[in-house]
């Protein structure tokens, strides 16, 4: 079933969505700059972009963690990406109080994976009427999504996307089970795949998660192959010096290469004769 994102299709058939940006706000400057480049490189490839970055990281492994400016003030430079770039713009939600001013601003609301099943959480986001995207706890299989989504759809809100981050496999690491991605879309909603996060090593670096960002490309090439609606995938200008997630996170002169693959692959898959699932 395909949903709408202001005038964006997903889940059409049609090229698939790109969720991106750097992993949490770190100031207006970077994150004008990261949504300005990612919509050049979207657009010299035909692919939607919806941007993405976290006003709060709420479950940083250290205390000492940078969480990123907060509600009020990362909002506004949301707001401003709007109204400056004309994006749509996406970002995290982890309380009921924070649901009714993000609904203001974000065109897609989005219920991280260790909350996937709050229910409180996830009936306030569906409420609200926007587009909501619930990212699949590493400790769900992927047939337990069934269960969020009847609490989604409970409200008669429809516009749902459904993303694949990792299983967790032992300690400090996780692993993508393929099969995730077409049991997810045989519930009817547009499925996305979170490259980045499924790179990373949870806690892997003692006070803070490792990452392994050498594999994106394989793991969007391999994810392209099998068929999903969108990618997620955080950037950042200078992954090095990111605040959050930098040992997973893609350097954006590094992304062009990866999305003309995607899209080779795509469209090869559109070929009369082409394998399909």
């Amino acid at each position: 079933m395909a949903i709408t994102i202001k005038s964006i299709p997903v889940g059409s058939g049609d090229m698939p969505l790109i969720i991106a940006g750097p992993c949490v706000i770190e100031d207006a400057g970077i994150t004008l700059y990261t949504a300005k480049r990612l919509r050049e490189i979207c657009r010299s490839l035909g692919l939607p972009l919806v941007f993405k970055s976290s006003f709060d990281k709420a479950n940083r492994s250290s205390i000492a963690s940078f969480r990123g400016p907060g509600m009020h003030k990362g909002l506004q430079i949301l707001s401003d990406i709007q109204s400056t770039l004309g994006l749509p713009v996406l970002s995290d939600i982890h309380a009921v109080n924070e649901v009714g001013p993000a609904a203001e601003v974000l065109d897609v609301l989005q219920i991280p994976a260790f909350l996937c099943r709050q229910t409180d959480l996830i009936i306030a986001a569906s409420r609200t009427g926007r587009p909501v995207n619930i990212k699949k706890g590493q400790f769900l299989a992927p047939w337990d999504m069934s269960n969020i989504i009847d609490k989604f759809v409970s409200t008669g809100n429809r516009d749902l996307m459904l993303t694949e981050r990792g299983s967790s496999f032992g300690y400090n690491n996780l692993v993508v089970d393929f099969r995730s991605f077409p049991i997810m879309r045989s519930f009817g909603f547009p499925v996305i795949f979170d490259v980045t996060h499924s790179l990373q090593l949870p806690g892997g670096q003692g006070s803070s998660s490792g990452g392994q960002r050498t594999f994106a490309g394989p793991f969007m090439r391999a994810a392209a192959a099998i068929g999903v609606d969108g990618f997620f995938i955080e950037v950042h200008p200078e992954p090095e010096k990111a605040l959050c997630d930098g040992l997973n996170m893609v350097r954006l002169e590094d992304l062009p290469a990866m999305l003309q693959s995607v899209v080779t692959i795509v469209n090869a898959l559109k070929t009369p004769g082409a394998p399909h699932e």
